[in-house]
């Protein structure tokens, strides 16, 4: 695994009534989880074509222990599994989100990766050239940490080269001051910080209707997005394209 980048998306099994509840209504919840399923099929696709270009294994990073059979379907081919439940021994200023974050990254460089990134499972139109840069550049200076800053204050994506839990410590998660926080945090550890352009998630009625317009947009300025073919096909099968 030298001179490798692992990307796990982190995400959980679609389950009707606790995948994209936010998106109920205007969805039914059996809808919303096969979005969700979509979104995942769509990112795990989308770190696969990156692996053309870059030294990257693709991955999801998931929990509990046992759903990964729920996954599988999801994903796409070639992608391995982690546990990041959170389990395990880690300071007790990392907490919620972060615990998993951590546990994934950990178990990603227990096995010998030069670099980790971890993403998210709501950005199914992530442009691919986001995951090339990031790996490649984590593979060639893995003394950085590399940010994909998300509109709502969040993050997409996060990246270095050995684990930093220090990075996911007194971290507000599910707040607009996600980023900020983890901006502070490297700087106390003295690390180099690179940030790639702003992105969104997918979680609210508001973000699914530009997802919906993204995906059926033709024009040049489009281009640079993944073309989400699964994500593209379950809306329009909602009636949403």
């Amino acid at each position: 695994m030298q001179d490798r980048c692992a990307i796990a998306v982190m995400a959980k099994a679609p389950m009707a009534g606790r995948s994209k509840t936010r998106l109920v209504p205007p969805l039914a919840p059996e809808e919303a989880a096969r979005l969700s399923g979509a979104f995942l099929s769509d990112i795990t696709a989308n770190i696969a074509l990156a692996a053309h270009d870059a030294p990257i294994d693709g991955w999801i990073a998931y929990a509990p222990a046992g759903a990964e059979s729920g996954l599988i379907p999801w994903a796409a081919p070639g992608t391995q599994f982690v546990l990041a439940d959170g389990a395990g021994d880690m300071p007790r200023s990392v907490q919620g989100l972060g615990r998993c974050l951590v546990h994934a990254a950990r178990s990603l460089f227990a096995l010998g990766y030069s670099a980790v990134c971890l993403v998210n499972s709501d950005s199914p139109t992530l442009p691919t050239t986001i995951l090339t840069q990031a790996a490649s550049l984590l593979v060639r200076e893995p003394e950085r940490v590399v940010l994909g800053p998300a509109e709502d204050g969040g993050y997409y994506l996060i990246g270095m080269g050995a684990s930093y839990p220090t990075l996911f410590a007194d971290i507000t998660w599910s707040s607009p001051s996600v980023a900020d926080e983890t901006r502070a945090r490297a700087k106390e550890v003295g690390l180099t910080l690179t940030e790639f352009a702003l992105w969104y998630d997918v979680d609210d009625l508001t973000s699914l209707r530009r997802l919906t317009a993204e995906v059926a947009a033709r024009s040049d300025a489009s281009e640079r997005r993944f073309l989400a073919p699964a994500t593209r096909a379950c809306l329009k099968d909602l009636g949403l394209a």
